[in-house]
């Protein structure tokens, strides 16, 4: 995906199901690279598009985001490695250069480069915004969220908030390949949302086919984790209240055999 400065968005596939991300600087000849689980897809795609690798941007620091940190950091002297500054404070992502704030600014491409601090899978969960997209890592999938590893629902939910805030019109590149999995969970939540039955559809019709980016205005339409305040989850949760209910959602998803 190309933005008008110069700046496009290039994905590739690590492990068994996660995202990595090149963030292509076009007028420099360089990228950013967004949580590489594994050095080889993204050497691949590093030489496929003919750009050198200059950073490397860490949602959070699970071994599948961060695991080819060091290896990429000794084969590119002097990359920055940015993740966020809890993280840091308790090296947890390899190689890591810099700790950012949250609402730290930084360039990249000559687009501004926005850290929100998300919690929730994670306490030092970190989401990088640029332009029109947002990178949120483990925090949003695909008609779903990420488990709570180490946050609270309370901050799960303030962090979706967060997110859910943005323009419709944001593209989502979340870290994994959930979403077809994640919507037959999520009719059990809303059966009567014609526009989750149809996107269920449309997404079963291609099971394997990549489903980002992902639009955050379908997400916000369709994905019961960030619909907290609709009438259907609230039935299924068995309260008004967006904190439950978000919660009693997430437990239902834990337990979902489906």
């Amino acid at each position: 995906m190309r933005y008008a400065r110069g700046m496009r968005i290039e994905v590739t596939r690590a492990l068994k199901d996660n995202y990595v991300y090149l963030v292509i600087d076009e007028a420099a000849g360089t990228a950013a690279v967004v949580d590489p689980g594994e050095v080889a897809p993204v050497e691949e795609a590093l030489a496929r598009h003919g750009v050198a690798l200059a950073q490397i941007w860490c949602t959070h620091h699970h071994w599948d985001h961060t695991g080819a940190n060091a290896e990429l950091a000794a084969a590119h002297p002097g990359i920055q490695v940015l993740g966020s500054g809890y993280d840091q404070e308790h090296g947890r992502v390899p190689a890591q250069t810099r700790a950012l704030a949250d609402g730290e600014t930084f360039a990249w491409a000559g687009e501004t480069v926005t850290a929100l601090h998300i919690p929730g899978h994670t306490l030092g969960h970190v989401a990088f915004l640029i332009g029109d997209s947002v990178f949120p890592g483990d925090t949003l999938f695909g008609a779903c969220c990420g488990r709570l590893f180490e946050g609270t629902p309370a901050q799960m939910h303030a962090s979706l908030s967060r997110l859910r805030a943005l323009p419709d019109d944001t593209r989502v590149w979340c870290g994994h390949e959930y979403t077809l999995g994640c919507l037959r969970f999520a009719v059990t939540v809303e059966p009567e949302n014609a526009a989750l039955a149809a996107r269920l559809a449309r997404v079963s019709a291609a099971p394997t086919a990549s489903t980002v980016p992902l639009s955050l205005a379908e997400e916000k339409a369709t994905n019961p984790f960030l619909r907290w305040d609709a009438p259907g989850v609230q039935r299924f949760a068995g309260t008004a209240d967006g904190v439950e209910a978000f919660a009693a959602v997430r437990r239902a998803k834990d337990g979902w055999k489906g």
